[in-house]
């Protein structure tokens, strides 16, 4: 089978980049796979973080063609022609925002012309956690186009149908991602990253309004600062960072928190997680979450909030603990049963287990037997 994978893809950063990269090698162990990135994502406007390319030289390449300019539809047109002439079996095609609907939709169109490629869509979201007006007339668009979707939750179907009624899908959870190394001893991990203390939390990723880090520092100001439990927020501000700053302040907590606010090269990634007890995912919306699974692959307890996908990931009392969203009150007495009754020690079994379910070996061999029915 000859496929083409439509993402972004390395040097381009960010969760769809790495899916993209991770997914290629897997597929690439028994197709033919070639991957079209963009050269162009965001106008600069409208991107909220400081690059958008990858900077750590120990980054996982692969070799990817940067031919999409997401703004220009003369350049979608070519790109649509170059990959009907090519003429692969499967085109798969990563969707995640709606701005990037018109691009997708006049490729699709043109590709659906050479009567050969099938067209199957990764949906991360399809209805994004900070609307804009038009998002749903512009999915449907490009959803028009889609021969079949692989959706990674069941938040994500409901989406779906209201959208495409007649829709052909397949759900496939997230898989658990693997690129970023082995866990290493929690001490070294800290020694690196310079942090002395014993209890750490971690909040780990893009700082978006939607993943709820004021609850969680509204959390933490109600924690006894006797119980010495320290939050690690690892992530670029991708929202109003002067908001969180003032929160912080009025809260008095400070001394609460070690605050990494640069983009985190995946370089690092093993050492934040590795450093951590437990990571925490306050979302106030969720389809599901990329954070949740690298969590799971350095054998972490997830507490995060009980909400879209994150269910279906995250087995309550077993691999970590699901809360009711924007409660502060609520999250806290999690943080602190988590360590007054030492559940560290009692999840790292479940999660060794669970984990084996999300191979990427066993993500494409169902997205490929799906393809094929």
């Amino acid at each position: 089978m000859k496929i083409t994978i439509l993402s972004p893809a390395y040097p381009l950063r960010g969760g769809i980049a790495n899916f993209a990269g991770s997914l290629f090698k897997e597929l690439n162990k028994e197709f033919s796979v070639n991957v079209i990135s963009f050269k162009k994502q965001y106008p600069s406007f409208l991107f909220p973080g400081k690059t958008q390319n990858e900077l750590d030289p120990e980054s996982e390449i692969i070799n990817a063609e940067s031919l999409i300019d997401s703004t220009n539809p003369f350049n979608w047109r070519e790109v649509g022609k170059r990959i009907k002439l090519d003429k692969p079996d499967l085109l798969i095609i990563q969707f995640w925002l709606p701005f990037f609907a018109p691009c997708l939709k006049s490729i699709s169109k043109i590709v659906k012309k050479n009567s050969h490629t099938k067209i199957l869509t990764i949906c991360h979201n399809i209805i994004p956690h900070e609307k804009r007006p038009g998002d749903i007339f512009l999915t449907k668009l490009f959803f028009k186009y889609v021969d079949k979707f692989i959706l990674l939750s069941e938040t994500v179907k409901d989406e779906l149908l209201k959208i495409k009624k007649n829709a052909k899908y397949k759900i496939i959870h997230h898989p658990v991602y693997n690129k970023f190394g082995d866990e290493i001893e929690k001490d070294k991990a800290k020694e690196y990253l310079k942090i002395d203390t014993e209890k750490l939390l971690l909040f780990f990723g893009f700082i978006r309004d939607y993943k709820g880090l004021d609850v969680l520092l509204e959390a933490i100001s109600l924690i006894d600062k006797k119980e010495n439990i320290k939050l690690l927020v690892a992530g670029e501000y991708y929202s109003n960072e002067t908001k969180y700053k003032k929160l912080i302040s009025e809260l008095d907590i400070d001394n609460s928190l070690i605050l990494k606010t640069d983009f985190i090269p995946a370089s690092e990634v093993k050492y934040y997680f590795s450093a951590a007890d437990v990571v925490i995912l306050p979302y106030k919306t969720a389809s599901q979450s990329g954070i949740a699974q690298i969590a799971m692959n350095f054998n972490k307890s997830v507490i995060a909030s009980n909400v879209g996908g994150l269910s279906e990931i995250i087995i309550d009392n077993q691999t970590g603990l699901l809360v009711e969203k924007e409660n502060p009150e609520i999250l806290a007495e999690a943080i602190l049963k988590f360590y007054n009754h030492k559940l560290e020690e009692k999840y790292d079994s479940f999660i060794k287990m669970e984990k084996e379910k999300y191979s990427w070996l066993s993500f494409s061999n169902q997205l490929i037997n799906f393809v094929k029915t």
